[in-house]
């Protein structure tokens, strides 16, 4: 069994449904079939049973049945006194005499003795039987008391012949018609199963076509008002096509933008280096002053190689998997944190900050990374002596600083990678810290936003969605 459920499991699709479907309704015209025999069966029975009592009504049946055991004789005296084909009586003493009329013997079983000898007079008994030559009898017994005070039996028959050639014809068709149906059905799932698979069909090649290729503008066709299992399908393989294509132009592009900010810092680099190199080469010395200001170039765009290359790491792991398992952070104290850092890089600058508890569900570090990216903005844009403020109420981190400000046509733009603010090109940086807070925010379920505040300077805002429950150590 368990070897054929392998075979059946290792059949083309369009196979198992089929023969699953003629499975199906074989089983249903088998039962549909075995119950009309039996019905008809049944009917035919209660004819045979409404023939054999007919002959048994009246008190003329009792006077037969003293006569037949007065005179016992195998042979019938008067064919026309009984019109069944069997018909005898039965002593408790196992004398068998035919009734009048009766033109063969049945044979009597030890059965019908014993119901006889039961005497239970308020019964009919049926069962089939054969007579002395084997031929099929349908039997009747039927206990009558005797003047003596004993008991005979009256056994009447008649031929199952022609009921059972009509069950057997009836068999015969019944197969027929259940073989015929069943065949009729194989087919009819073959078509069905053809007809249904064919856009997974279609999807099976597009799937080819995208592995054998890498072609993600394969599109399947599905019309729009259907909303099948195989229509959804299609409708989720195009949206995962859709967005692998997205997703690998956004790739494309990063390597595109993260090798054309590279270059300028390596070209810088390259060339302070060169001059260092030949000026020891040649033997002739670098001045002092020019030698300084070449090693703190060189210094700068290390930093600034080392701050583009983290960020593009911190970026591709908030695009890709997580490096850490998401839980209960509280906000406040990740804030108080990146309150602590932004002050060492802006000593000169005045932080006021109003810090509320508040609880939300995020990675530690990739939040006060994005927090410490707010800030340092702040602190970058800020004029020497300035002041930024900070607050944290009910989930909304605002960070408000003093600087120039952002021009209005340039706010779109502010969280898209490697943008940077022409005003900002010459200041440290590598375009891509907004676009981590950005992506950091999203997926803790918030929003970051950053506008022109009033006076001048900007206000970024962040509102993040509370957590259930505050871990168990920061009560």
């Amino acid at each position: 069994m368990t070897r054929l459920a392998r075979r059946f499991r290792t059949l083309p699709i369009r196979a198992r449904l089929s023969m699953l479907v003629a499975a199906a309704v074989a089983f249903a015209v088998a039962a549909v079939s075995v119950t009309c025999w039996f019905i008809v069966q049944g009917k035919l029975y209660d004819q045979l049973r409404n023939d054999l009592q007919r002959e048994q009504r009246g008190p003329a049946i009792y006077g037969i049945i003293s006569g037949a055991i007065a005179d016992c004789s195998e042979t019938p005296q008067d064919a026309n006194s009984y019109r069944t084909n069997y018909g005898q009586a039965v002593t408790l003493d196992n004398r068998i005499c035919l009734l009048p009329g009766s033109t063969g013997e049945v044979k009597i079983t030890q059965d019908d003795k014993n119901k006889i000898k039961a005497g239970n007079t308020d019964t009919l008994y049926f069962r089939n039987g054969t007579d002395k030559d084997g031929n099929a009898l349908r039997v009747m017994t039927q206990v009558f008391p005797t003047d003596t005070g004993s008991y005979v039996g009256l056994v009447t028959a008649v031929p199952l012949k022609n009921t059972q050639d009509t069950l057997k014809d009836l068999a015969l068709i019944l197969l027929l018609v259940s073989g015929v149906g069943v065949l009729g059905a194989g087919a009819a799932g073959l078509a069905v199963a053809r007809a249904g698979l064919r856009p997974v069909d279609k999807l099976t090649e597009a799937v080819e076509h995208v592995a054998r290729t890498e072609d993600l503008s394969v599109r399947i066709p599905v019309e729009e008002e259907s909303d099948d299992e195989i229509a959804r399908l299609s409708r989720s393989f195009n949206s995962m096509t859709t967005s692998l294509a997205s997703s690998r132009e956004l790739q494309q592009q990063l390597i595109a933008d993260a090798g054309h900010e590279l270059r300028t810092p390596l070209t810088s680099l390259r060339t302070n280096v060169e001059l260092l190199t030949r000026s020891e080469e040649t033997g002739r010395p670098i001045p002092a002053a020019d030698r300084k200001a070449l090693l703190t170039s060189v210094k700068a765009q290390m930093t600034e190689l080392a701050t583009l290359i983290g960020d593009l790491q911190e970026l591709s792991r908030s695009e890709g998997q997580r490096g850490e398992r998401v839980q209960v952070v509280a906000l406040q104290d990740t804030v108080e944190a990146a309150l602590s850092r932004a002050r060492l890089r802006g000593p000169e600058l005045k932080i006021t900050a109003d810090v509320r508890p508040w609880f939300v569900r995020a990675e530690p570090s990739a939040l006060e990374r994005a927090i410490v990216n707010i800030l340092d903005n702040a602190v970058k844009f800020s004029p020497e002596g300035g002041t930024i403020d900070v607050a944290l109420d009910h989930g909304v981190l605002t960070v408000r600083d003093h600087g120039p400000g952002i021009p209005e046509d340039e706010l779109p733009h502010v969280f898209d990678r490697f943008w940077r603010s022409p005003s900002a090109r010459a200041l440290p940086g590598s375009g891509l810290g907004l676009s981590i807070v950005a992506r950091t925010v999203q997926q803790a379920g918030g929003e970051v936003t950053l506008t022109r505040a009033p006076g001048g300077g900007t206000v970024a805002t962040v509102r993040l969605p509370g957590a259930a429950t505050p871990p168990p150590d920061a009560q």
